[in-house]
């Protein structure tokens, strides 16, 4: 079986689109972001299911050899992933693969998919903790806040960072930017997203740990590749945050506090 395949391998692309410089504020606890498949979204199975199906169309690779080859390197965008499983493709049909996929990921997953179910309580009491959360996806900008609207949970993010908008790393590297004051933490669900917030100074990795049919993440693996915490549920979050930021080495500095909600 292929181990989860590291950030490293990730593929150079241009970001997208240019949106406007947001200038640099203070935040009063810290900011969350949260990764959206397979850590808000309970949607793995699905979304592995059809890049299974979709690589045996395209390749030829065995249904259940793809899925695994799928969940191995899961946390980057697609187009990066069939760069590093079949770099002998030619990019017209990789490219092309990456537009089935992401066309039957919206109709046959996420159409169907959920949060789990633990977030909407969660997200409402780190709000009610004053923590300012976000999203970095690799999934299209667009289509992450539309499932996040239908799901109701939209209003709890102060922005939302997609493909359009660069690599995990890249994102994470904004959100520094915009909250140079303010610790910054990554929930996430893999081995790219643990290295991605290691690679970034200042933001700590944790890990909601997966397992679903022919893969399994446990809370070890994702320790070993920089998590602080992980375990299946988010539901402890809050009481893992605030145990991290009274930690000398991760004590925010004062300042302004947000903008309530109403």
């Amino acid at each position: 079986m292929l181990s989860a395949t590291s950030q490293y391998a990730e593929v150079g692309r241009a970001v997208g689109r240019s949106p406007e410089v947001v200038l640099p504020r203070e935040i009063e606890r810290g900011l969350v972001v949260f990764d959206l498949d397979g850590t808000i979204l309970d949607d793995l199975g699905l979304i592995s299911t059809v890049a299974a199906d979709v690589l045996e169309k395209a390749f030829g690779t065995p249904s259940d050899e793809g899925r695994v080859h799928y969940l191995a390197t899961t946390g980057m965008p697609f187009e990066a992933q069939l760069s590093q499983l079949y770099p002998g493709a030619t990019p017209e049909q990789r490219a092309s693969t990456a537009r089935t996929f992401h066309q039957r990921k919206v109709t046959e997953a996420y159409a169907k998919t959920k949060p789990f179910p633990e977030m909407p309580k969660l997200l409402k009491r780190l709000d009610r903790d004053r923590w300012t959360m976000a999203i970095s996806t690799g999934a299209e900008t667009e289509m992450a806040e539309l499932i996040l609207e239908r799901e109701g949970l939209r209003y709890w993010f102060e922005e939302v960072l997609g493909s359009a908008d660069g690599t995990k790393r890249e994102h994470l590297a904004e959100y520094r930017r915009r909250y140079p004051h303010a610790p910054v933490f990554l929930v996430g669900d893999s081995r790219f997203d643990m290295e991605a917030a290691g690679s970034v100074p200042g933001v700590t990795a944790l890990g909601r740990a997966s397992s679903v049919r022919g893969w399994t993440l446990t809370p070890a693996d994702l320790a070993e590749w920089g998590a602080a915490w992980a375990d299946y549920t988010l539901t402890e979050l809050p009481t893992v945050l605030e145990r991290l930021t009274k930690e000398p080495s991760r004590r925010p500095p004062r300042a302004q506090a947000r903008r309530r909600r109403p």
